[in-house]
Order: structure tokens, then C-alpha cells, then sequence
């Protein structure tokens, strides 16, 4: 085969070390390798560095590995071109493992050019995922506690969550607090409900009358706690992602608050949901060809997997968890919208295939929208309701209104149709 990079390394990483594999010219039409093990200790990395510049390394590949690999990418990728490569991708031959190998066969794949690295955003960008994703956690970890209260609250009888939607809004929250203080009485109880709970009293006397004892007290206690620590975590982590949205700026000069302006135009796409997707796909979308590669690369577009003329599953990648978490939730939202192309797309696909398909396609739809966004720096333009009734032409809607027609005579029905401008 062909060489590609002259001069390459491939990198085998592990917790405690590295072993790392370089190919480079040797005498004559000959090519030298040479492989090295460094600890993972910030010296011997650095050891690692000079080696491979001495050696005039162009091209290093390494494996996502867990979270260790970030060490060493990060003090390599401003000297020498680094390449994180997906493990899928990179598969030896059975039989032949060891980590030595690996660091050779990752350098072999290099310098013949038969892998593609991996996404890795610049530092600001990997600085607001952390932010985003900690937060993200911390909500999760939020519903979690409070799924355990409603839990607890059922062992002592206790069946708030029966009658109010929110256990923690401020009604079910100065109940539960009352209980803590030691007051037992379901009629005082109920009588601190607020605005429309006040006419669920009735209901909530009888949710509120349970054996609770100093013991769910105690219970109870500790849990509202850790709920207003993670609460106050993610104000705190909010403040921090609004201030460095505020001072960074794109390559082409452009402040990252333009771009969270423009995403939130689009239906069902929040603040904090442009907030995320920033930090996934980052701002420069000359990483992706096409719209079509953010998809594939984000796993919001169906699987293509075909043999012998049969089409396999179609299931989506894993993709981007975090990402695809958000687009799913800006789909439902969207789907949920009146008047809007997203709204209209989400009730065709859902009829005919189901909501869980028509909310990757409409997540998949607001992912396509953003790389035109960003990339050009343009609002969303709403393509309207009737989108893809216009788009059928006058035979298109000649063929639904027989189809429709046809739906009513089997249900039984006598059909008279008149044009509205007849009317």
C-alpha cells in the first residue's frame, strides 16, 4: 500500500502508561520503527513530546480510550496534528494482542491513510461541553432525589404526589416542610395549599393523613437538601455558561450569544437546549461537509445497513447521547407547536410511523437547520404548515382527496365535496 504520512506515530493508552509506536524513512526504500513506553505522569509525557518531535512526527494516532486519552491529546495538539480514532474502527487481527501491537497497528493505519479522526473541538468549545454536560448531570441527579421522595413519602402513607403534579412546587413543598417541623394534622396541613390547590383541600386532607414519624422526618429532611444543593449547583453552572457565552467568539468574529440567538428561533428549541447543542457540534461547520454528516455523526438519522438486496435494520447510531438527549426534547416541543412546519412533519410521521420515529426525524430536521444557521448566519425560516400539501401539486392533491374519500365510503359515509372558494 501506499504511505501516506512519511513520518507517524500510533499511540496505545491505558491508565498507568503508554506505549508508543513511530514509523519513519530509513535507509534506503526501507521504513524504521521504533516503539517506547512512558508513564502517564506528566513528565514522561512530556518526554514522550520531544521524542516525537525530535523524530519530526507529523501525524500521531491514538484510540478513544475511556477518558485517558485526553492527557495525552491535549499536550500533543498544539505541536503535532493529533488523530483520536473510534475503536470500531480499528479492530487488529485476533490472536495478536498485546498493547506493543496495538501501538504498531495504530501507526500502520495511519501512515496508509485507512483511518478518519475523530471529532475533537477546540478548547473553548470542550470548556462549554463540560459545563453543559456537568449541569445535565446534575438535573438528572435532581430528578433522581426527587423520585426517591415520592418513593419515601408512599412508606409513610403519604400521597402527595397522587393529587399535585409537582412535589417540590411551593404548595407540596411548605406541606412537606410542616411535616419535617413536627405539624401532624392533615386539615392545618392541606390549608397551607396556594392559588388553585386550595380547592383540591378536600383531596388533599385525605393525601396528607399517613404515619409519619421523626424517622421520614430525618428521610425527608436530607433528601429536600441534596434537591436545593443541586438546584443551587445548577444556577451556579448557569451563571458560569452565560458568562463565557458572553466572551467568546468564533473564528470569523462572531460572539457565541449570536449563535444561541439564532438557534432559539427555531420552534421548540429553548435557551438552555441551544446552550447544549453549541457545546455538542461546536461552531465551526466546515467540520462537516454536509448537513448530512452532522446527522450521521450526531446519530439522529436512520442506520444504512443493507445485504443480498435486503434492507437490515435502519436504527439509529449511539451517537452523541447528550445531543441527541436535547433534540429529542426541542422535537417533542416542536411537535407539540401549532401553526409550523416541525408541528405539521411531527403529525405526519407519528400517524404513520409512530411517535418514537417522528421524533428522531423532527430532532433530525432542527439538526439539519442548525448547520445551515450557523453557516451562514441566518435566523430560521419557518416553512409554514401546509408545506407538504403544496409541495404534492394539483395531481398530488388530487390522489389524498380520492384517498380520504375513499377512508370515509368504508366507514359508511356518503361524501359531497365543495371547493372552499365555491363556497
Amino acid at each position: 500500500m501506499d504511505v501516506v504520512y512519511e513520518r507517524c506515530a500510533g499511540i496505545d493508552i491505558s491508565k498507568a502508561d503508554v506505549k508508543v509506536s513511530v514509523r519513519v524513512p530509513g535507509p534506503g526504500k526501507r521504513r524504521r520503527k521504533e516503539t517506547r513506553t512512558f508513564t502517564t505522569m506528566t513528565n514522561d509525557l512530556l518526554a514522550m513530546r520531544d521524542w516525537l518531535l525530535s523524530e519530526q512526527i507529523a501525524v500521531v494516532g491514538m484510540e478513544a480510550t475511556g477518558d485517558y486519552w485526553k492527557p495525552v491529546f491535549y499536550l500533543l495538539e498544539h505541536d503535532i496534528e493529533c488523530w483520536l480514532l473510534n475503536a470500531r474502527h480499528i479492530k487488529a487481527v485476533p490472536g495478536r494482542k498485546t498493547d506493543v501491537k496495538d501501538a504498531e497497528w495504530l501507526c500502520q493505519l495511519v501512515e496508509h491513510g485507512l483511518v478518519r479522526p475523530s471529532f475533537v473541538p477546540p478548547e473553548p468549545i470542550r470548556q462549554l461541553r463540560d459545563l453543559t454536560r456537568y449541569r445535565t448531570d446534575v438535573v438528572q441527579e435532581r430528578t433522581r432525589e426527587a423520585q426517591r421522595l415520592e418513593k419515601f413519602l408512599e412508606d409513610a402513607g403519604i400521597k402527595l404526589s397522587v393529587v399535585v403534579s409537582d412535589i417540590l412546587g411551593k404548595s407540596a413543598r411548605a406541606m412537606l416542610e410542616a411535616l419535617i417541623a413536627g405539624e401532624r394534622d392533615a386539615h392545618v396541613l392541606s390549608e397551607l395549599a396556594l392559588g388553585s390547590m386550595r380547592g383540591k383541600r378536600p383531596v388533599l386532607t385525605q393525601a396528607l393523613t399517613g404515619h409519619f414519624t421523626t424517622h421520614h422526618a430525618f428521610v425527608v429532611r436530607t433528601m429536600l437538601d441534596r434537591i436545593d444543593a443541586a438546584r443551587a449547583s445548577e444556577d451556579r453552572i448557569g451563571q458560569e455558561i452565560t458568562r463565557r457565552l458572553a466572551e467568546q467568539v468564533t473564528a470569523d468574529g462572531r460572539p457565541f450569544q449570536r449563535l444561541i440567538e439564532l438557534l432559539v428561533t427555531i420552534p421548540g428549541v429553548s435557551t438552555r437546549a441551544a446552550e447544549v447543542v453549541l457545546a455538542e457540534i461546536g461552531t465551526d461547520m466546515a467540520r462537516f461537509p454536509t448537513a448530512g454528516h452532522l446527522a450521521s455523526w450526531a446519530g439522529m438519522c436512520p442506520g444504512n445497513n443493507e445485504s443480498g438486496g435486503k434492507r437490515m435494520s435502519g436504527r439509529t447510531r449511539h451517537g452523541d447521547r447528550y445531543l441527541k438527549a436535547v433534540l429529542g426534547q426541542a422535537a417533542s416541543s416542536a411537535g407539540r407547536s401549532k401553526a409550523t412546519y416541525l408541528g405539521s412533519r411531527f403529525k405526519r410521521i407519528a400517524a404513520r410511523r409512530g411517535k418514537k420515529r417522528a421524533l428522531v426525524a423532527v430532532g433530525h430536521s432542527i439538526l439539519i437547520s442548525t448547520w445551515h444557521m450557523i453557516s451562514n448566519d441566518v435566523e430560521y425560516q419557518d416553512l409554514g404548515p401546509d408545506y407538504f400539501l403544496e409541495r404534492l401539486g394539483t395531481d398530488g392533491k388530487a390522489r389524498k382527496t380520492r384517498r380520504l374519500v375513499g377512508q370515509l365510503n368504508q366507514l359508511g359515509y356518503q361524501v359531497a365535496l365543495q371547493s372552499v372558494d365555491a363556497a
